[in-house]
């Protein structure tokens, strides 16, 4: 543990910002996998609904700088490609 003022101001603000990304890229892999049960039923209406949801939270990871920017286009390519997959089926 930090012993000057500011050191130890900057764990917790460190620790807090920690926390808040944690839960931003769970909230990407959550809605990801949402996506994927619904291509996996067979579901394509629910899934190009849920596709515009996830790429939304993707992007706004992308602008919190969670992901850098290839990062977010990848996924957000194989989230396209799946479902283009899906719909061809």
């Amino acid at each position: 543990m930090p012993n000057i003022k500011s050191q130890k101001k900057r764990v917790i603000t460190n620790q807090k910002a920690n926390e808040i990304n944690t839960a931003k890229r769970s909230k990407v892999r959550s809605a990801i996998k949402k996506y994927e049960a619904a291509i996996e039923a067979k579901d394509i209406a629910t899934a190009e609904k849920l596709l515009v949801e996830t790429i939304s939270i993707i992007d706004i990871a992308r602008h919190d700088g969670i992901y850098k920017d290839n990062t977010a286009s990848r996924k957000i390519s194989r989230l396209t490609k799946m479902l283009n997959k899906a719909k061809a089926e």
